[in-house]
């Protein structure tokens, strides 16, 4: 292994990266896979589809084994250079290993599979037929690196010109249509408040590092101590909701009122299980330290499990905070699809969990190891993120389908949607801030 003197830099592998991103995006167009509506409203998952065909192709056009990327050269008279297990940084290691792990597989499929794996990525219907059983958890491979990109800073802010690079990509110039731009817009930054709060004698450098300014926010949310900014997450006091609480939770404090819209029960009901989430995810309070973007989303994503397995009614109603009932009735229509998909979520969950209790039970009947249940392994995608288990892989214990990944991609692409919601996004600077304070 090379010594970290060595390794390449983050910038320089992520200028390589949206390099491809714009080239993939626009093979896509071209292939039909992504049209300039898609790209432009970056409607659905496209944050994930667009990095996740982007591997796709890398692993097409791989020459080397071990796997490794061919990086754009700087200039002409710089050398050829790959991106490999030895030179990559360190935080993109996990991403390599996981889509080295892919490209075999990828490659040794017939042209027409291959198509259906695009088609796959984009969550578009095989054409082989039969379709290719392993496509799916190839797939999802590629879409869990993805998720992982998406959620870093530096690609968030850089993704509007890679969709506006495809868009006009085979256009033309001039002339009087209308030009067509790209609405993707980034998340709020995570940026550290220009000077301390005066509030303290000693104030914690990463309570203020969350402080989320918004303009539809009341003026008086940033004069909120984090001990009182979300009362409700605070896992010391009476109202800290126990993970094994029946569906019918008590009335918790929170901003809500009886009469509050929908939009608001749903994302209180999540973030007042944030402490929850926090207290079992010692990773993610580590995490909190050096990567609070990536640490808040997925508190969140396990929040968004948390809440489908304790808080929805097997008719897909939502019991919330102040133990109020929300029916898919009563949803607004624009957010409809989130409860629905919260709701097959939760169905989901109750499936995995009796099917591998009956797997348990035929194999502790018959004397064999009885492996841990998809939902831990699920849960421990979601805290660790990308190729935490890179030892299960190297021993073949996946199964064909990848259904526990990709159910982790489902409840990750649940929460990346939600949080890009305004009203979630109001209340990001809050819960930041007792994020914070949970995780000291």
């Amino acid at each position: 292994m090379s010594s970290s003197e060595e390794r390449l830099s983050e910038e320089y592998v992520q200028d390589a990266f949206h390099s491809y991103l714009k080239s993939s995006l626009t093979q896509a167009k071209v292939e039909r896979l992504l049209d300039v509506d898609m790209l432009s409203s970056a409607e659905g998952d496209l944050m994930i589809t667009g990095p996740a065909l982007c591997l796709y192709f890398a692993a097409l056009r791989c020459t080397t084994h071990p796997p490794s990327v061919p990086l754009p050269r700087i200039n002409k008279t710089t050398p050829p250079l790959e991106l490999t297990g030895d030179n990559c940084p360190r935080p993109f290691i996990a991403f390599l290993a996981v889509w080295a792990h892919t490209v075999p597989e990828i490659q040794a499929l017939p042209p027409e599979h291959q198509h259906d794996l695009a088609r796959a990525i984009c969550g578009l219907p095989a054409l082989a037929a039969p379709p290719n059983p392993h496509l799916p958890r190839i797939a999802a491979d590629l879409r869990a690196v993805a998720i992982e990109i998406s959620q870093r800073r530096s690609f968030q802010e850089r993704y509007s010109a890679d969709l506006q690079a495809a868009i006009d990509a085979g256009e033309g110039g001039g002339g009087s249509a209308r030009k067509v731009r790209a609405s993707f817009a980034p998340p709020p930054a995570y940026d550290p408040s220009p000077s301390p709060s005066t509030g303290s004698p000693h104030p914690s450098p990463r309570a203020d590092a969350f402080d989320l300014p918004s303009p539809h926010a009341p003026s008086h949310t940033h004069t909120r101590t984090p001990s009182t900014a979300s009362g409700f997450l605070s896992p010391a006091g009476p109202e800290y909701l126990d993970p094994k609480a029946p569906l019918a939770r008590p009335p918790s404090p929170s901003i809500l009122t009886p009469h509050s819209p929908a939009i608001e029960l749903i994302r209180e009901t999540l973030y007042a299980s944030l402490a929850d989430v926090l207290a079992r995810a010692p990773a993610i309070r580590a995490l909190l330290a050096r990567d609070p973007p990536r640490a808040y989303f997925a508190a969140v994503a396990l929040a968004v499990l948390d809440v489908a397995a304790t808080c929805v009614t097997p008719e897909g109603d939502v019991v919330g905070v102040l133990g109020t009932r929300l029916t898919l009735a009563e949803c607004p229509p624009a957010l409809r699809p989130f409860m629905v998909e919260l709701g097959g979520i939760a169905r989901a969950a109750r499936e995995m969990e009796e099917q591998d209790d009956e797997a348990a039970m035929r194999l502790a009947a018959a004397g064999e190891d009885v492996p841990a249940p998809r939902l831990e392994r699920v849960r421990n995608m979601l805290e660790r993120g990308v190729g935490h288990d890179a030892g299960e892989r190297e021993q073949g214990r996946r199964s064909v389908e990848g259904r526990a990944v990709a159910f982790a991609n489902r409840v990750n692409a649940l929460a990346l949607g939600l949080t890009r919601l305004r009203a979630f996004r109001e209340r990001q600077g809050e819960v930041f801030k007792v994020l914070a304070g949970v995780g000291t």
